[in-house]
């Protein structure tokens, strides 16, 4: 067999031996998980440093490099990430009562795992702990194909987290690195329906239409993040101000960082030129339309076409509406249903916004970068899933679990 059906077969048999594990046994091995990751960290930041700087010759874009970069602070919020999925409840096992029938029979359902997960991913190695203690704690087994560019850190956290499986006797297939980044095993590996159950695909749109054109496995899909902060008529326009420079400075080359800006016409003559100001400071080039050209200086004037771009740097489009109506019909032809944002005081509005707003993740005078799985308290998170299929926005366990039937009864048959 070739290296990509073993590996894949290998993890499906690894998956069988979780059933068999308590909460608490979980919890022990993800202690032991964390406390590698942390008592590690210097070996972690050597390995990530040539890689870094091999990216660097190569000219790798700067959002890339900065999603491959680990640093003592970024290794500490992996180890944490870990520590909270431990107090998170296991979602294994959990079941819900659908209720009797008229003839007796007792329907209910059970959280089951989902099997096999297969995440295919660039530069970034944080995603190889995220990944293996959330596939862990929820039952399944993860085989975790990263680009080059990051394959020997993520080489090296998942050597750190085998060693801890084998520790507890339980085998290192449960947590996989594809050992090589040739695009054909890719391809091989997206092919596996016999033993891989979902691929997760999360990096640049390119990647993520590749994976959903040729996979043979299910996708859960994570599309671009083209996030957008409203700035409404009632908006606290210093509380605005601050979602704003924090979506669109604070990080840029993650996907919920703020893409565009959307500001009413009413508070228009108050709130741009406080943001050309801050923008000029902070080195953001703008592209704005033609109603809130007047505010900037050699900004970009763009029209319809101009919009619904992923920057993933100090770049950002922005929007003079009419009214909310205007904003609301941007958001729906421009947004890539990851996380929409609303600045106001209006309580009518707000709720108006989070109601109508297709998106995975809406806010009211919140900070889109918020719109992560640690942050909204699932711990680490395996993906944002941008389309609507079991799972919508930042996965953690339940997302990674299906149901399936249970049906009780004492002898009855169907006339």
């Amino acid at each position: 067999m070739s290296l990509i059906t073993d590996l894949s077969r290998e993890a499906k048999a690894a998956a069988k031996t979780l059933a068999v594990l308590d909460e608490a046994k979980k919890n022990a091995v993800l202690k032991d998980m964390a406390e590698a990751i942390r008592s590690h960290t210097q070996g972690i930041i050597d390995v990530n440093t040539k890689e870094v700087a091999r990216a660097k010759e190569n000219n790798l874009d700067a959002a890339m490099i900065d999603r491959l970069i680990l640093d003592a602070d970024r290794i500490e919020d992996m180890a944490q990430g870990i520590e909270t999925i431990i107090e998170l409840e296991d979602p294994v096992g959990k079941t819900r009562s659908l209720g009797k029938r008229p003839n007796g029979i007792d329907i209910r359902k059970m959280r089951i795992p989902l099997g096999v997960v297969c995440m295919i991913y660039e530069a970034r190695p944080n995603v190889t702990a995220d990944a293996g203690a959330l596939c862990f704690k929820s039952g399944n087994a993860v085989i975790l194909r990263g680009g080059k560019e990051a394959l020997d850190t993520s080489l090296a956290i998942a050597g750190l987290l085998q060693d801890v499986l084998v520790k507890h006797d339980l085998p290192k297939a449960l947590i996989t690195v594809v050992p090589n980044p040739d695009r054909a095993l890719m391809q091989e590996l997206m092919e596996q329906r016999d033993y891989i159950d979902v691929i997760i695909p999360r990096g640049g749109e390119g990647l993520i239409n590749y994976v959903t054109d040729n996979a043979k496995v299910p996708v859960i899909q994570h599309f671009k993040g083209v996030c957008h902060l409203y700035v409404d008529k009632d908006a606290d326009l210093d509380n605005a101000m601050e979602l704003l420079l924090n979506g669109k400075t604070q990080r840029t080359g993650v996907c919920n960082a703020l893409e565009g800006l959307i500001v009413h016409q009413a508070v228009a003559d108050d709130f741009l030129p406080r943001v050309a100001e801050a923008f000029k400071e902070k080195g953001v080039k703008v592209h704005v339309n033609e109603a809130g050209a007047s505010y900037f200086d050699g900004a970009d004037v763009i029209g319809e076409d101009g919009y619904g771009e992923e920057y993933l740097g100090l770049e950002i489009a922005i929007r003079v509406v009419d009214d909310m109506d205007m904003a609301l019909e941007h958001i729906n032809q421009f947004g890539s249903f990851h996380t929409e944002v609303i600045s106001t005081q209006d309580t009518a509005a707000a709720e108006r916004f989070q109601r109508t707003v297709d998106a995975a993740v809406v806010m009211v005078n919140a900070s889109s970068r918020f719109s992560d799985g640690s942050q909204l308290g699932l711990g680490a998170e395996i993906g944002i899933a941008t389309t609507k299929l079991h799972a919508y926005g930042p996965m953690g366990l339940e997302s990674l679990t299906t149901e399936k039937y249970l049906v009780n009864g004492e002898g009855q048959i169907r006339s």
